[in-house]
Protein backbone atom coordinates (compact mmCIF):
# COMPACT_ATOMS: atom_id res chain seq x y z
CA UNK A 1 0.00 0.00 0.00
CA UNK A 2 3.00 2.52 1.11
CA UNK A 3 4.60 1.36 -2.75
CA UNK A 4 0.94 2.76 -4.40
CA UNK A 5 0.32 5.72 -2.31
CA UNK A 6 4.58 7.01 -3.05
CA UNK A 7 4.17 6.36 -6.16
CA UNK A 8 1.07 8.16 -7.02
CA UNK A 9 2.65 11.23 -4.47
CA UNK A 10 5.39 11.43 -6.98
CA UNK A 11 3.30 11.42 -10.22
CA UNK A 12 2.00 14.55 -8.34
CA UNK A 13 4.57 16.06 -7.58
CA UNK A 14 6.51 15.65 -11.51
CA UNK A 15 3.12 15.99 -13.25
CA UNK A 16 1.06 18.64 -11.88
CA UNK A 17 2.41 22.06 -13.28
CA UNK A 18 0.18 24.12 -10.47
CA UNK A 19 3.00 22.35 -7.84
CA UNK A 20 6.09 21.47 -9.73
CA UNK A 21 8.96 24.21 -10.96
CA UNK A 22 9.65 24.25 -14.06
CA UNK A 23 11.96 26.74 -14.99
CA UNK A 24 15.29 28.03 -12.91
CA UNK A 25 16.16 31.86 -13.44
CA UNK A 26 19.96 32.82 -12.87
CA UNK A 27 20.04 36.76 -12.06
CA UNK A 28 23.65 38.77 -12.24
CA UNK A 29 24.44 42.07 -12.89
CA UNK A 30 20.64 42.42 -14.71
CA UNK A 31 21.31 39.55 -16.54
CA UNK A 32 18.18 36.71 -16.58
CA UNK A 33 19.13 33.35 -17.98
CA UNK A 34 16.15 31.38 -18.15
CA UNK A 35 17.09 27.48 -17.61
CA UNK A 36 14.54 25.17 -18.40
CA UNK A 37 13.89 22.64 -15.21
CA UNK A 38 12.28 20.00 -16.77
CA UNK A 39 14.75 19.64 -19.70
CA UNK A 40 18.30 19.87 -16.69
CA UNK A 41 16.33 17.16 -15.34
CA UNK A 42 16.34 14.96 -18.34
CA UNK A 43 19.83 15.80 -19.29
CA UNK A 44 21.11 15.42 -15.74
CA UNK A 45 19.67 11.42 -16.69
CA UNK A 46 20.49 11.54 -20.40
CA UNK A 47 23.15 13.48 -21.08
CA UNK A 48 22.84 13.25 -25.07
CA UNK A 49 19.17 14.83 -24.30
CA UNK A 50 19.82 18.92 -24.22
CA UNK A 51 18.51 20.84 -26.88
CA UNK A 52 18.26 24.69 -27.75
CA UNK A 53 18.81 27.13 -24.63
CA UNK A 54 19.97 24.35 -22.28
CA UNK A 55 22.40 22.78 -24.41
CA UNK A 56 24.26 26.78 -25.42
CA UNK A 57 24.39 27.36 -21.50
CA UNK A 58 25.57 23.48 -20.85
CA UNK A 59 28.21 24.34 -23.43
CA UNK A 60 30.26 27.43 -21.39
CA UNK A 61 31.35 24.49 -19.26
CA UNK A 62 34.09 21.46 -20.32
CA UNK A 63 33.44 17.64 -20.18
CA UNK A 64 34.73 18.27 -16.08
CA UNK A 65 32.29 20.83 -15.13
CA UNK A 66 29.15 19.74 -17.04
CA UNK A 67 29.90 16.01 -15.34
CA UNK A 68 30.15 18.19 -11.80
CA UNK A 69 27.01 19.46 -12.33
CA UNK A 70 25.43 16.38 -13.05
CA UNK A 71 26.64 14.38 -10.07
CA UNK A 72 25.31 17.69 -7.95
CA UNK A 73 22.15 17.04 -9.49
CA UNK A 74 21.83 13.23 -9.03
CA UNK A 75 23.47 13.00 -6.30
CA UNK A 76 21.60 12.38 -2.36
CA UNK A 77 20.90 15.79 -1.24
CA UNK A 78 19.39 14.90 1.77
CA UNK A 79 18.42 11.47 3.50
CA UNK A 80 15.92 11.02 6.19
CA UNK A 81 18.36 10.20 8.78
CA UNK A 82 21.07 12.76 7.92
CA UNK A 83 23.58 15.61 9.19
CA UNK A 84 21.53 17.63 6.95
CA UNK A 85 18.37 16.83 7.99
CA UNK A 86 18.87 17.39 11.84
CA UNK A 87 20.53 20.83 10.90
CA UNK A 88 17.75 22.15 8.83
CA UNK A 89 15.45 21.36 11.62
CA UNK A 90 17.46 23.11 14.27
CA UNK A 91 17.53 26.68 15.65
CA UNK A 92 20.36 27.44 13.36
CA UNK A 93 19.28 25.73 10.47
CA UNK A 94 16.17 27.57 10.51
CA UNK A 95 17.63 30.99 10.65
CA UNK A 96 19.89 30.00 7.77
CA UNK A 97 16.76 29.24 5.82
CA UNK A 98 15.45 32.69 6.72
CA UNK A 99 18.37 34.21 4.90
CA UNK A 100 18.12 32.28 1.62
CA UNK A 101 16.22 34.67 -0.01
CA UNK A 102 19.69 36.25 -0.72
CA UNK A 103 20.24 33.25 -3.22
CA UNK A 104 17.09 31.97 -4.20
CA UNK A 105 13.33 33.24 -4.41
CA UNK A 106 10.36 31.62 -5.59
CA UNK A 107 7.32 33.66 -7.16
CA UNK A 108 6.00 34.40 -3.73
CA UNK A 109 8.95 35.05 -2.01
CA UNK A 110 11.48 33.72 0.25
CA UNK A 111 12.73 30.31 -1.02
CA UNK A 112 13.63 29.16 2.76
CA UNK A 113 10.59 28.03 4.36
CA UNK A 114 9.08 26.70 0.93
CA UNK A 115 12.36 24.58 0.40
CA UNK A 116 12.12 22.95 4.12
CA UNK A 117 8.54 22.10 3.66
CA UNK A 118 9.07 20.54 0.64
CA UNK A 119 12.03 18.85 1.50
CA UNK A 120 10.09 17.51 4.46
CA UNK A 121 7.27 16.20 2.22
CA UNK A 122 9.44 14.15 -0.03
CA UNK A 123 11.06 12.57 3.17
CA UNK A 124 8.02 11.46 4.35
CA UNK A 125 7.83 8.87 0.97
CA UNK A 126 11.33 8.56 0.19
CA UNK A 127 14.16 8.20 2.23
CA UNK A 128 16.55 10.59 0.17
CA UNK A 129 16.51 13.52 -1.99
CA UNK A 130 18.53 15.00 -4.52
CA UNK A 131 19.14 18.63 -5.81
CA UNK A 132 17.34 18.40 -9.09
CA UNK A 133 14.14 16.38 -6.88
CA UNK A 134 14.30 19.24 -4.48
CA UNK A 135 13.99 21.46 -7.14
CA UNK A 136 11.25 20.32 -9.51
CA UNK A 137 9.13 20.09 -6.17
CA UNK A 138 8.63 23.41 -4.75
CA UNK A 139 5.48 24.76 -5.17
CA UNK A 140 6.39 27.29 -7.72
CA UNK A 141 6.33 27.54 -11.52
CA UNK A 142 9.23 30.11 -11.56
CA UNK A 143 12.51 30.18 -9.03
CA UNK A 144 15.24 33.12 -9.20
CA UNK A 145 18.84 31.77 -8.35
CA UNK A 146 20.20 34.97 -7.21
CA UNK A 147 24.08 34.55 -8.21
CA UNK A 148 24.95 38.21 -6.34
CA UNK A 149 23.63 36.72 -3.42
CA UNK A 150 26.49 34.49 -3.38
CA UNK A 151 29.05 36.68 -4.61
CA UNK A 152 28.40 38.80 -1.48
CA UNK A 153 28.64 36.01 0.56
CA UNK A 154 32.04 35.28 -0.91
CA UNK A 155 33.14 39.18 -1.19
CA UNK A 156 32.17 38.48 3.19
CA UNK A 157 34.51 35.90 3.30
CA UNK A 158 37.27 37.15 1.19
CA UNK A 159 37.12 40.44 3.25
CA UNK A 160 37.71 38.74 6.75
CA UNK A 161 40.36 36.52 5.33
CA UNK A 162 42.25 40.07 3.73
CA UNK A 163 41.35 41.65 7.13
CA UNK A 164 42.91 39.06 9.13
CA UNK A 165 46.18 38.76 7.23
CA UNK A 166 46.55 42.94 7.25
CA UNK A 167 45.95 42.85 11.08
CA UNK A 168 48.86 40.04 11.08
CA UNK A 169 51.13 42.42 9.35
CA UNK A 170 49.84 45.37 11.45
CA UNK A 171 50.72 42.89 14.59
CA UNK A 172 54.21 42.45 12.98
CA UNK A 173 55.10 45.50 13.03
CA UNK A 174 54.47 46.32 16.71
CA UNK A 175 57.61 46.51 18.89
CA UNK A 176 57.40 43.64 21.87
CA UNK A 177 60.31 41.65 23.39
CA UNK A 178 61.85 38.64 21.50
CA UNK A 179 61.81 35.35 23.08
CA UNK A 180 62.83 32.25 21.95
CA UNK A 181 62.26 28.56 23.17
CA UNK A 182 64.57 26.39 21.59
CA UNK A 183 63.18 22.85 22.77
CA UNK A 184 59.28 21.79 22.62
CA UNK A 185 57.21 22.79 25.54
CA UNK A 186 55.14 20.13 25.82
CA UNK A 187 57.26 16.98 27.19
CA UNK A 188 55.89 13.23 26.75
CA UNK A 189 52.66 12.26 28.76
CA UNK A 190 53.44 11.83 32.69
CA UNK A 191 51.46 9.99 35.10
CA UNK A 192 47.94 8.72 33.78
CA UNK A 193 45.12 10.67 35.34
CA UNK A 194 42.49 9.11 38.14
CA UNK A 195 39.35 9.07 36.65
CA UNK A 196 36.13 9.88 39.09
CA UNK A 197 32.46 9.98 39.01
CA UNK A 198 30.40 12.87 40.02
CA UNK A 199 26.44 12.68 40.74
CA UNK A 200 25.00 15.94 40.44
CA UNK A 201 21.12 16.43 40.02
CA UNK A 202 20.32 18.41 36.59
CA UNK A 203 21.66 14.92 35.10
CA UNK A 204 20.52 11.57 34.82
CA UNK A 205 24.38 10.44 34.50
CA UNK A 206 27.29 11.12 36.43
CA UNK A 207 30.35 13.60 34.86
CA UNK A 208 33.06 11.69 34.19
CA UNK A 209 36.02 13.31 35.26
CA UNK A 210 39.75 12.42 35.12
CA UNK A 211 42.46 13.84 37.53
CA UNK A 212 46.25 15.09 37.54
CA UNK A 213 46.74 16.06 41.27
CA UNK A 214 49.45 18.86 41.33
CA UNK A 215 50.81 20.74 44.45
CA UNK A 216 50.36 24.05 43.26
CA UNK A 217 47.43 25.91 45.75
CA UNK A 218 45.46 26.76 42.68
CA UNK A 219 43.99 24.25 40.48
CA UNK A 220 42.85 24.19 37.08
CA UNK A 221 39.21 23.31 35.90
CA UNK A 222 39.25 22.50 32.29
CA UNK A 223 36.61 21.66 29.59
CA UNK A 224 35.90 20.78 25.70
CA UNK A 225 34.36 23.05 22.88
CA UNK A 226 30.62 21.94 21.34
CA UNK A 227 31.26 18.32 19.87
CA UNK A 228 34.82 17.97 21.58
CA UNK A 229 35.84 15.51 23.94
CA UNK A 230 38.10 15.51 27.16
CA UNK A 231 40.91 13.01 25.15
CA UNK A 232 41.17 16.02 22.78
CA UNK A 233 42.50 18.33 25.49
CA UNK A 234 44.49 15.56 27.60
CA UNK A 235 47.57 17.03 26.28
CA UNK A 236 47.08 20.39 27.63
CA UNK A 237 46.19 19.09 31.49
CA UNK A 238 48.90 16.57 31.32
CA UNK A 239 51.07 19.42 30.51
CA UNK A 240 50.19 21.71 33.14
CA UNK A 241 50.29 19.10 35.53
CA UNK A 242 54.00 18.54 34.80
CA UNK A 243 54.38 22.38 35.28
CA UNK A 244 52.77 21.85 39.14
CA UNK A 245 48.82 22.50 38.44
CA UNK A 246 46.23 20.20 39.64
CA UNK A 247 43.99 19.53 36.32
CA UNK A 248 40.33 18.04 36.36
CA UNK A 249 39.45 17.49 32.99
CA UNK A 250 35.32 17.05 32.03
CA UNK A 251 33.34 15.59 29.55
CA UNK A 252 29.84 17.81 28.79
CA UNK A 253 26.97 14.90 28.23
CA UNK A 254 25.06 15.76 25.72
CA UNK A 255 27.15 18.40 23.30
CA UNK A 256 30.59 16.22 23.51
CA UNK A 257 31.83 14.36 21.05
CA UNK A 258 29.32 11.49 21.12
CA UNK A 259 26.48 13.83 20.23
CA UNK A 260 28.24 14.94 16.72
CA UNK A 261 28.63 11.31 16.36
CA UNK A 262 24.41 11.01 16.59
CA UNK A 263 24.10 14.16 14.85
CA UNK A 264 26.21 12.37 11.75
CA UNK A 265 24.00 9.66 11.98
CA UNK A 266 20.75 10.86 11.83
CA UNK A 267 19.65 10.24 15.43
CA UNK A 268 19.48 13.64 17.17
CA UNK A 269 19.77 17.62 15.79
CA UNK A 270 22.91 19.30 15.98
CA UNK A 271 24.18 20.65 19.99
CA UNK A 272 24.13 24.15 20.42
CA UNK A 273 23.87 26.94 22.97
CA UNK A 274 20.48 25.25 24.18
CA UNK A 275 23.49 22.89 26.27
CA UNK A 276 24.79 25.93 27.83
CA UNK A 277 22.77 26.07 30.69
CA UNK A 278 23.55 22.18 31.75
CA UNK A 279 26.71 23.47 30.86
CA UNK A 280 27.46 26.10 33.33
CA UNK A 281 25.89 23.75 36.11
CA UNK A 282 28.56 20.89 35.53
CA UNK A 283 31.22 23.48 36.66
CA UNK A 284 29.64 25.34 39.66
CA UNK A 285 29.21 21.74 40.64
CA UNK A 286 32.57 20.86 40.16
CA UNK A 287 33.97 23.39 41.83
CA UNK A 288 31.46 22.72 44.91
CA UNK A 289 32.65 19.57 45.00
CA UNK A 290 36.34 20.17 45.24
CA UNK A 291 35.02 22.48 47.74
CA UNK A 292 33.32 20.22 49.92
CA UNK A 293 35.29 16.91 49.65
CA UNK A 294 32.96 15.11 47.09
CA UNK A 295 36.04 15.52 44.79
CA UNK A 296 39.98 15.39 46.21
CA UNK A 297 40.51 18.77 47.48
CA UNK A 298 42.53 20.23 45.43
CA UNK A 299 43.56 23.74 45.74
CA UNK A 300 42.01 27.26 47.28
CA UNK A 301 41.34 28.71 44.33
CA UNK A 302 40.31 27.26 41.30
CA UNK A 303 41.08 28.64 37.09
CA UNK A 304 38.61 28.65 34.92
CA UNK A 305 40.04 26.52 31.30
CA UNK A 306 38.05 25.99 28.07
CA UNK A 307 38.27 26.21 24.46
CA UNK A 308 35.86 27.77 21.75
CA UNK A 309 32.14 26.71 23.49
CA UNK A 310 34.26 25.79 26.46
CA UNK A 311 35.61 28.91 27.19
CA UNK A 312 32.41 30.44 26.87
CA UNK A 313 30.90 28.46 29.00
CA UNK A 314 34.07 29.47 31.35
CA UNK A 315 32.92 33.10 31.88
CA UNK A 316 29.39 32.59 31.94
CA UNK A 317 29.87 29.68 35.30
CA UNK A 318 32.36 32.55 36.47
CA UNK A 319 28.90 34.77 36.62
CA UNK A 320 28.68 36.93 33.54
CA UNK A 321 25.47 37.37 31.63
CA UNK A 322 24.42 39.00 28.58
CA UNK A 323 23.96 42.62 28.06
CA UNK A 324 20.53 44.25 27.83
CA UNK A 325 19.74 44.31 23.71
CA UNK A 326 20.96 41.31 23.02
CA UNK A 327 17.76 40.57 20.56
CA UNK A 328 18.31 44.17 18.44
CA UNK A 329 22.28 42.85 18.33
CA UNK A 330 21.08 39.83 16.80
CA UNK A 331 19.19 41.44 14.10
CA UNK A 332 21.84 42.99 12.67
CA UNK A 333 24.37 40.51 12.99
CA UNK A 334 21.92 37.65 11.45
CA UNK A 335 21.20 40.00 8.65
CA UNK A 336 22.49 37.43 6.31
CA UNK A 337 23.72 34.00 6.04
CA UNK A 338 26.43 34.11 8.78
CA UNK A 339 28.94 32.37 7.55
CA UNK A 340 32.06 34.79 8.16
CA UNK A 341 31.24 34.52 12.38
CA UNK A 342 29.78 31.01 13.12
CA UNK A 343 29.81 32.07 16.98
CA UNK A 344 27.36 34.54 16.31
CA UNK A 345 24.87 31.68 15.59
CA UNK A 346 25.37 30.01 19.46
CA UNK A 347 25.10 33.58 20.63
CA UNK A 348 22.05 34.72 19.31
CA UNK A 349 20.57 31.23 20.36
CA UNK A 350 20.83 32.41 23.77
CA UNK A 351 17.98 34.74 23.12
CA UNK A 352 15.71 31.55 23.50
CA UNK A 353 18.13 29.14 26.26
CA UNK A 354 17.09 30.29 30.05
CA UNK A 355 20.46 30.78 31.75
CA UNK A 356 20.79 29.56 35.28
CA UNK A 357 20.93 32.85 37.60
CA UNK A 358 24.61 33.82 38.37
CA UNK A 359 25.89 32.63 41.75
CA UNK A 360 29.24 32.46 43.14
CA UNK A 361 31.55 29.61 42.74
CA UNK A 362 32.20 27.50 46.04
CA UNK A 363 35.87 28.69 45.89
CA UNK A 364 37.58 32.07 44.70
CA UNK A 365 38.41 32.35 41.17
CA UNK A 366 41.88 32.73 40.37
CA UNK A 367 41.85 33.54 36.80
CA UNK A 368 39.63 32.52 33.08
CA UNK A 369 41.48 31.27 30.55
CA UNK A 370 39.57 31.14 26.97
CA UNK A 371 40.98 29.40 23.90
CA UNK A 372 39.35 30.29 20.96
CA UNK A 373 36.45 31.69 22.88
CA UNK A 374 33.79 34.64 22.03
CA UNK A 375 31.17 36.97 23.48
CA UNK A 376 30.96 40.14 21.18
CA UNK A 377 27.36 39.66 20.70
CA UNK A 378 26.68 39.13 24.28
CA UNK A 379 29.46 41.68 25.83
CA UNK A 380 29.45 44.58 23.66
CA UNK A 381 29.90 47.07 25.67
CA UNK A 382 31.02 46.19 29.45
CA UNK A 383 32.84 43.45 28.30
CA UNK A 384 34.54 41.43 30.69
CA UNK A 385 34.77 44.48 33.49
CA UNK A 386 32.60 42.64 35.17
CA UNK A 387 34.94 39.14 36.16
CA UNK A 388 36.27 39.37 39.27
CA UNK A 389 40.00 37.69 37.96
CA UNK A 390 41.97 38.58 34.98
CA UNK A 391 41.60 36.70 31.90
CA UNK A 392 43.52 35.41 28.84
CA UNK A 393 42.32 35.17 25.67
CA UNK A 394 43.92 33.00 22.85
CA UNK A 395 43.06 33.63 19.17
CA UNK A 396 44.80 32.19 15.65
CA UNK A 397 45.45 34.16 13.08
CA UNK A 398 43.61 31.30 10.41
CA UNK A 399 40.21 31.36 12.79
CA UNK A 400 37.37 31.92 10.29
CA UNK A 401 35.19 30.85 13.31
CA UNK A 402 35.43 33.38 15.86
CA UNK A 403 37.76 35.70 14.06
CA UNK A 404 40.09 36.81 16.51
CA UNK A 405 39.56 40.80 15.60
CA UNK A 406 36.04 40.45 16.06
CA UNK A 407 35.63 38.48 19.07
CA UNK A 408 39.09 38.46 20.89
CA UNK A 409 40.23 41.44 20.55
CA UNK A 410 37.21 43.28 20.90
CA UNK A 411 36.32 41.85 24.70
CA UNK A 412 40.03 42.23 25.64
CA UNK A 413 39.55 45.63 25.10
CA UNK A 414 36.71 46.04 27.49
CA UNK A 415 38.03 44.27 29.88
CA UNK A 416 39.81 45.87 33.32
CA UNK A 417 42.18 44.04 34.61
CA UNK A 418 45.79 45.18 33.86
CA UNK A 419 47.41 41.66 34.51
CA UNK A 420 44.50 40.27 31.69
CA UNK A 421 46.39 39.21 28.53
CA UNK A 422 45.63 39.01 24.90
CA UNK A 423 47.45 36.13 22.55
CA UNK A 424 47.28 35.54 19.04
CA UNK A 425 49.09 32.48 17.61
CA UNK A 426 50.64 32.99 13.78
CA UNK A 427 49.09 30.16 12.04
CA UNK A 428 46.68 29.02 14.57
CA UNK A 429 43.28 28.27 13.73
CA UNK A 430 40.21 27.31 15.32
CA UNK A 431 40.53 23.91 16.04
CA UNK A 432 44.80 24.04 17.08
CA UNK A 433 44.15 23.02 20.42
CA UNK A 434 42.39 19.90 19.24
CA UNK A 435 44.33 16.71 19.36
CA UNK A 436 43.56 13.67 17.84
CA UNK A 437 45.95 10.49 18.79
CA UNK A 438 47.05 8.79 15.40
CA UNK A 439 45.61 6.05 16.74
CA UNK A 440 41.95 7.59 16.39
CA UNK A 441 39.88 7.88 13.30
CA UNK A 442 38.69 11.95 13.45
CA UNK A 443 34.85 12.45 12.78
CA UNK A 444 36.11 14.89 10.59
CA UNK A 445 39.19 15.03 7.95
CA UNK A 446 40.06 19.10 7.92
CA UNK A 447 42.82 21.17 5.60
CA UNK A 448 45.45 23.10 7.06
CA UNK A 449 43.37 26.23 6.32
CA UNK A 450 40.93 24.82 9.33
CA UNK A 451 43.92 22.92 11.56
CA UNK A 452 45.88 25.69 10.87
CA UNK A 453 50.43 24.91 10.73
CA UNK A 454 52.61 22.89 12.84
CA UNK A 455 49.35 22.11 15.27
CA UNK A 456 51.57 20.34 17.80
CA UNK A 457 54.09 23.36 17.72
CA UNK A 458 51.07 25.81 18.38
CA UNK A 459 49.85 23.68 21.10
CA UNK A 460 53.40 23.32 22.75
CA UNK A 461 53.64 27.54 22.26
CA UNK A 462 49.90 27.68 24.16
CA UNK A 463 50.87 25.45 26.64
CA UNK A 464 53.94 27.36 27.40
CA UNK A 465 52.49 30.82 27.29
CA UNK A 466 49.27 29.16 29.88
CA UNK A 467 51.35 28.48 32.05
CA UNK A 468 53.21 31.34 32.41
CA UNK A 469 50.22 33.73 32.53
CA UNK A 470 48.85 31.75 35.64
CA UNK A 471 52.45 31.15 37.40
CA UNK A 472 53.14 34.86 37.05
CA UNK A 473 50.03 36.12 38.47
CA UNK A 474 49.04 38.52 40.40
CA UNK A 475 51.98 40.27 38.31
CA UNK A 476 50.85 39.50 35.08
CA UNK A 477 53.21 38.23 32.43
CA UNK A 478 54.66 40.90 29.94
CA UNK A 479 54.10 41.36 26.83
CA UNK A 480 56.47 39.89 24.17
CA UNK A 481 56.74 38.02 20.76
CA UNK A 482 57.60 34.49 21.97
CA UNK A 483 58.61 31.72 19.06
CA UNK A 484 59.18 28.14 19.52
CA UNK A 485 59.82 26.08 16.17
CA UNK A 486 59.32 28.31 13.68
CA UNK A 487 55.43 29.29 15.26
CA UNK A 488 55.21 32.85 16.81
CA UNK A 489 52.71 33.90 19.42
CA UNK A 490 51.95 37.49 20.49
CA UNK A 491 51.31 38.74 24.03
CA UNK A 492 49.68 41.85 24.51
CA UNK A 493 48.63 44.03 27.40
CA UNK A 494 45.84 46.40 26.91
CA UNK A 495 47.83 49.25 25.94
CA UNK A 496 49.51 47.14 23.21
CA UNK A 497 46.10 46.30 22.18
CA UNK A 498 44.58 49.27 21.58
CA UNK A 499 47.49 50.60 19.55
CA UNK A 500 47.45 47.57 17.06
CA UNK A 501 43.51 48.62 16.79
CA UNK A 502 44.43 52.04 15.85
CA UNK A 503 46.36 50.79 13.24
CA UNK A 504 44.16 48.40 12.02
CA UNK A 505 40.95 50.75 12.32
CA UNK A 506 42.21 53.88 12.02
Amino acid sequence: MRVVLRSLLAGLLWLAPARAAEQLEVQLDGLKLPIDLVALEAWSRAPSSAQGDLRAWLDLLDANGQEQLRRILRAPLVQDRSFAQQFLASWAGQRVLAELDQLITTEQGSAGPVLYQTLQQLLAWQPQVTTIELLRAVPSQRLVLHLEGGLQLAGRWQRQIVDQRDALRALQQLKLRRVSESAMALQPAGQPAEVFQLSVPHRRQPLELQLWRGRSRGWVLLTPGLGGSAEQLEWLASGLHQRGWSVLLLDHPGSDEQAVRELLEGRRPPPGAETLSERVRDLQAVVAAVHTGELPRLGERVVLMGHSLGGFTSLLAAGLRPEPGLARRCDRALDGIPLTNLSRLLQCQLLDVPLPPPQPLAQPLQAVVSLNGFGSLIWPHRGLRALPAPVLLVGGSLDLITPPLSEQLQLFLRDGSPQSRLVLLEGGSHFSPVRIDSSEQALFQLGEEFVGVEPQRVQSLTLSLTAEFLGSLPRGVAPQRRQLGGVTAYVLNRRQAETWREVILP
